[in-house]
């Protein structure tokens, strides 16, 4: 009873839903009960206590999923590992920044992009720590509990192909999503996916995400469709083809393209630093 109820629990697909379910059940928890009442209750600005709520949040996520992961699966958090951190963190946003801007200076050259005026740096206080905890959850979710888990059981290449499914699902809910959108999606699952192979850590893919979605505000755009609060305000006129449609910059021709060329960059250094990891059916239940 005791060998079906451990192959049960360490199956998987019920891995994933316990670890998920766990993480998101503590993280809403902590939040709604304790973080926002005692945070709210000391400080009067709603912008600076969301800023503060967030980044507690994002403390108690790696936390839960830190001990949840070393209890239930008896073994060192190496995906959390401090092992070049600050480079994958500073490197990883600065990428992710750099890819979208070189598509803004490709548009500016063209013609395409101007600049009005400066909105403001209020945005680096409530809505950037929002895009840190938003970007948080997307990859200890997608990268750290579904792709991992399924990257053990079923490889690497069959896990991409899945994780890139199951990250543009939930994105299709998101306002004025096109083709092209989706294309943009798949891609950016694949390519945060084969960055997490590469290191075997979560900084890079967080960091490379946290700095492709913060180029959108910065320069302008909307984000993942959503219209908010913008640092330039700016104006883009030209083919929605290379400007992007109102899903925003990120599904510009321009930016699928480079994105893909991340992709087979990341693969192309997995495959010759063997991080590929092949199917391991035998180690389901370990």
């Amino acid at each position: 009873m005791k060998l079906i109820l451990k192959k049960i629990i360490h199956f998987p697909l019920i891995k994933i839903v316990l670890g998920i379910s766990i993480c998101l059940g503590v993280l809403i928890g902590i939040q709604n009960l304790i973080s926002k009442p005692l945070v709210n209750s000391f400080i009067d600005s709603k912008s600076i206590g969301d800023t503060i709520v967030n980044y507690i949040s994002v403390i108690v996520l790696l936390v839960s999923y830190y001990y949840l992961f070393k209890v239930y699966e008896k073994r060192e958090i190496s995906e959390l590992s401090k092992t070049s951190l600050k480079t994958e963190l500073f490197g990883g946003f600065l990428f992710g920044f750099s890819v979208l801007s070189l598509v803004i200076l490709t548009l500016y050259l063209l013609g395409y992009y101007t600049v009005d005026s400066i909105s403001g740096f209020s945005y680096l206080l409530a809505p950037f720590s929002f895009l840190v905890i938003a970007a948080l959850i997307e990859e200890v979710f997608f990268r750290l509990i579904i792709y991992r888990i399924i990257e053990k059981w079923l490889g690497t290449y069959l896990a991409l192909l899945i994780i890139a499914i199951i990250f543009t699902v939930p994105h299709l809910l998101n306002d004025n999503v096109t083709v092209l959108s989706v294309l943009l999606l798949l891609t950016f699952g694949f390519a945060h996916s084969i960055m997490y192979t590469y290191t075997k850590r979560l900084w890079l893919p967080f960091a490379f995400h946290l700095g492709w979605n913060f180029a959108q505000p910065f320069f302008g755009s909307n984000l993942s469709g959503t219209e908010e609060q913008h640092i330039l305000n700016s104006n883009f006129d030209g083919p929605i083809l290379l400007i992007g449609s109102a899903f925003g910059i990120e599904d510009s021709i321009l930016s699928i393209v480079l994105l893909l060329m991340v992709c087979a960059t990341f693969l192309k250094l997995s495959i010759k630093k063997n991080k590929i990891e092949k199917p391991s059916y035998s180690n389901v239940y370990k």
